[in-house]
C-alpha cells in the first residue's frame, strides 16, 4: 500500500521510483477506489429518485452553468444525442430542470435547474464537497496543491485550457 512507502522517498527529487510500473499501477487503482468512495453518497441519494450517475453529471454541469446549450452539454459529457436526451427528458419531465429557447436564436435549448434542481444539486454536492474538505485538511495545501496538478496533467491536453477555465470561473 502507499504507506509502505516512507515519505521522503516521495520528497527526494532524484529518486523516480513513483514512475515505476507498481506505484502506476497503485495510482491508478487507487484512483478507482477513491472514485468509487467519491460517487457512493451521491449514488445512495440518486437511488431514491430512480436516476443514475449521469443524471447527477447534467444536473452538476447544469447547475454550474446555467444556461448552457444542450451542445454545450454535449461536448462537456462527450456522451452520445441519444444517452444524454433520455436522461435530461426525465429530468425535464420531473421538473428538475428547465429548457427556454435563446433569445438569440430560438432552435437553441438553454437549460437551468429548476428550485427543485438546486435542491438536488446541493443534496448530491454536499457529501462530496465534506469528503473533499476532509481529504484536503488531512492532506494540506501543499499537497492539495500537487493534487491538482496532477489531476490538470490527467486531461487530454488539447482540452485542458478549456476545463481549467471552465473549472476556475465561479
Amino acid at each position: 500500500a502507499m504507506s509502505d512507502i516512507a515519505p521522503d522517498t516521495l520528497q527526494d527529487s532524484n529518486d523516480l521510483s513513483y514512475l515505476n510500473d507498481d506505484e502506476l499501477i497503485r495510482g491508478i487503482e487507487m484512483l478507482f477506489y477513491a472514485y468509487r468512495d467519491f460517487t457512493s453518497d451521491p449514488d445512495e441519494i440518486l437511488t431514491k429518485y430512480g436516476f443514475g450517475r449521469a443524471h447527477h453529471r447534467v444536473v452538476h454541469f447544469v447547475g454550474r452553468n446555467p444556461g448552457m446549450t444542450v451542445a454545450e452539454l454535449l461536448a462537456i459529457l462527450k456522451v452520445t444525442k441519444q444517452s444524454l436526451s433520455r436522461v435530461l427528458s426525465q429530468l425535464v419531465s420531473e421538473a428538475f430542470v428547465v429548457q427556454e429557447k435563446g433569445v438569440r436564436d430560438r432552435r437553441q435549448r438553454l437549460l437551468y435547474l429548476s428550485p427543485k434542481g438546486e435542491t438536488l444539486f446541493e443534496e448530491l454536492s454536499r457529501p462530496q464537497k465534506d469528503r473533499v474538505a476532509r481529504a484536503y485538511r488531512a492532506a494540506g495545501a501543499e499537497a492539495v496543491a500537487g493534487y491538482r496538478k496532477v489531476l490538470e496533467d490527467l486531461l487530454n491536453a488539447e482540452e485542458r485550457a478549456a476545463v481549467l477555465q471552465a473549472v476556475e470561473r465561479s
